[in-house]
């Protein structure tokens, strides 16, 4: 299903990007984690909650083993 205007309450994989201030290849590294799942769309064009888009904007992140832990400076 195409929408020429995407549903109240979602958004695309780019605008989901923009809201959380990371790029688009971010948003579907979340949804193959698992910390993100869609709600709509196409399979090139998917749709995300904004509420779920938050939560996994906040969500602690799972790390791959022997990755550096970022520091704060």
């Amino acid at each position: 299903m195409t929408y020429q205007y995407i549903p109240r309450g979602t958004l695309t994989t780019q605008l989901a990007a923009l809201n959380c201030g990371v790029a688009p290849a971010t948003i579907r590294d979340w949804v193959r984690r698992g910390l993100l799942t869609r709600c709509g769309g196409t399979p090139k064009r998917p749709v995300y909650r904004l509420a779920d888009v938050e939560a996994a904007r906040y969500a602690a992140k799972p790390t791959r083993e022997g990755q550096r832990a970022k520091t704060s400076t």
